[in-house]
This record gives C-alpha cells, structure tokens and sequence, in this order.
C-alpha cells in the first residue's frame, strides 16, 4: 500500500552529529535493546554526487533503504532518510519526551520481568472486553 507522501520520500538536512542515544538516554532509566539492521545503516556520498543525484535518491532510498550520510571533504554533514523513516525517529522522540508514558513503559517492564502484571484473559474481562 503506497502512502500519501510517496511523491516526498526523502527528509534531508538532519544534522549526523546528533546523537538520539546520548542526548535521550540520559534522561530514561531503563535502557531498551536497539537492534541495528541494515534499514538504518548508514552508507556515505559525497556532497557533489548527491546534488547530481537529489531527484533520483527518493527511489535509491526506497529500494534499498536505510540512511545516507552526505558528506563534505569526507564528513558526515546531513542524514538523508525516507520520510517514513524520518517520522518514526520523530515519534519515537515524542514518546520519549512523555514523562508519564515512560514512566508507564518503566512500571510495565518492571512488572512483566517480575510477573506482577495480570495475565491478558483478567485484563479482558476487566475492561469489559
């Protein structure tokens, strides 16, 4: 199923110098596992070739996924990205953000590693499902 933004698949100018896990986790205090795939690997080119390239990276991207990092003299100076990547960094931000939903997330991972939850079939009839 296509999107309505499929015409716009690439967010650019994300600085790669910020670094979501350091400037975020400091903040929580539980640490989830982050599983890295090729989806959000970086590949690198050079400034030049992605001017020369801008119109055709929307479908580089979309076939191949993942993040490039455009770089300048061997630097990493931006991010480009699917836009549907790019909005799921930005929610995932927001829900980082949310004080009660993390804290919420806290209590739940606490409570399932120490199996004080309920189980699904008394939360059902609780909640009257």
């Amino acid at each position: 199923m296509r999107s309505r933004f499929d015409f716009f698949e690439v967010a650019i100018a994300i600085p790669v110098s910020f670094d979501f896990r350091r400037s975020l986790l400091p903040y929580l205090d539980v640490h989830l596992d982050v599983q890295i795939d090729s989806k959000i690997m970086l590949s690198n080119i050079p400034i030049t070739e992605a001017r020369n390239e801008l119109t055709s990276l929307p479908e580089k991207l979309a076939q191949q996924g993942g993040t490039l990092a455009i770089t300048r003299r061997g630097k990493p100076v931006l991010a480009v990205m699917t836009w549907e990547h790019y909005e799921a960094i930005l929610e995932t931000i927001e829900i980082l953000g949310d004080a009660n939903l993390m804290a919420n997330l806290r209590q739940g991972i606490t409570e399932a590693k120490s199996a004080q939850g309920i189980d699904w079939e008394s939360a059902k009839r609780e909640l009257d499902l």
